[in-house]
């Protein structure tokens, strides 16, 4: 097969779980991952949950890069709207310098959090004041690119300089982003695990190889579950739901009814929608799924897959990647 399979993990908190437990969990998954010959590992970011022990990508890869040899490991992603990007650029220049040639910086735009944990994390910054996200993008572009001697004490360097950048990825769900990472020199992934619209896909994964003129890669990130049998796949996805909340223009998707109405509270919404969606999940036999995943790679030219599975057992999640390595 011509494309590659690489993984993003949430440190999801199973019930009767601990976050330390569920954070053990995940150096497992990134262990056999290596093992099994993936490319990459990803950790996400999410702030103020239960569910999700995930707070701060930066220090959980330091450690997964710390036990693990060969895997690539990176952020999927930093939201990068909360900080400065001096200091993101700073981050991960360190990780790639303690872990030469195996880091990737994924950055995004989502807040990651409810209302409350995004006004926390922006400290005394007013919302209004800070710049929009390209422009911000932009700037953590140029402290990643930007560490040469004759800068020194004329611009801020976000030093060390590591023995090999970390590679760049923009994560999005449109065309939008797929135009502003091809603009800016970054790699693009499609986050099909939040945006299920296989024509939105579509626009965005060619717009970007438009916009990109052969420089740069986009991957295609699906939520994923392989099961021995058609049945069981079916059996382990069928109770698993979103919840959509619509309040105003603004739009976010949180994994249970709690959380949808504890945005809708923290927001101060009068007028408000919420939706449950059952998760849109690509699962079925190996053979399955690597038919299908075949199938949009002859069609987008991708050449690599971000696998999420998004179930909290962890058993579950580690069968599925060994089926899934097994057929590859």
């Amino acid at each position: 097969m011509n494309y590659r399979l690489s993984l993003l993990d949430q440190s999801p908190i199973n019930d009767g779980q601990t976050a330390a437990q569920a954070l053990e969990a995940t150096l497992t998954f990134a262990q056999k991952a290596e093992a099994l010959g993936y490319h990459r590992l990803w950790v996400s970011e999410h702030h103020d949950t239960a569910r999700l022990a995930g707070s701060s990508p930066e220090v959980l890869i330091a450690w997964l890069l710390a036990r693990t040899s060969r895997l690539r490991i990176g952020s999927g992603g930093v939201m990068l709207q909360h900080y400065s990007p001096y200091k993101v650029a700073e981050n991960f220049h360190l990780l790639a310098s303690l872990a030469p040639d195996r880091v990737d910086i994924g950055i995004g735009k989502a807040p990651g959090g409810l209302p409350l944990s995004t006004k926390a994390l922006r400290g005394h910054t007013p919302a209004d004041s800070a710049p929009g996200f390209p422009a911000q993008l932009q700037q953590l572009t140029h402290y990643l690119t930007h560490l040469d001697d004759h800068l020194a004490g004329t611009e801020a360097r976000a030093l060390p300089r590591p023995p090999v950048s970390p590679q760049r990825f923009l994560l999005g769900a449109s065309p939008e982003s797929a135009r502003l990472a091809a603009s800016l020199g970054w790699n693009f992934v499609f986050a099909g695990f939040i945006n299920t619209s296989e024509q939105v896909m579509t626009e965005s994964v060619l717009a970007f190889h438009e916009y990109s003129a052969g420089q740069g890669h986009a991957l295609v990130s699906l939520a994923v579950l392989a099961a021995e049998t058609r049945e069981r796949a079916e059996a382990l996805v069928a109770e698993q739901h979103n919840f959509r909340v619509t309040v105003g223009d603004r739009h976010v998707t949180v994994g249970t009814r709690e959380q949808a109405e504890a945005f809708v509270q923290q927001a101060g919404a009068k007028h408000y929608q919420i939706e449950q969606q059952k998760l849109s999940v690509l699962h079925g036999t190996p053979g399955d799924i690597h038919q299908q995943l075949r199938d949009i790679q002859r069609r987008l030219c991708v050449n690599e897959f971000v696998i999420h599975t998004p179930l909290t057992d962890a058993a579950v999640r580690l069968k599925s990647i060994e089926l899934l390595a097994g057929q590859h």
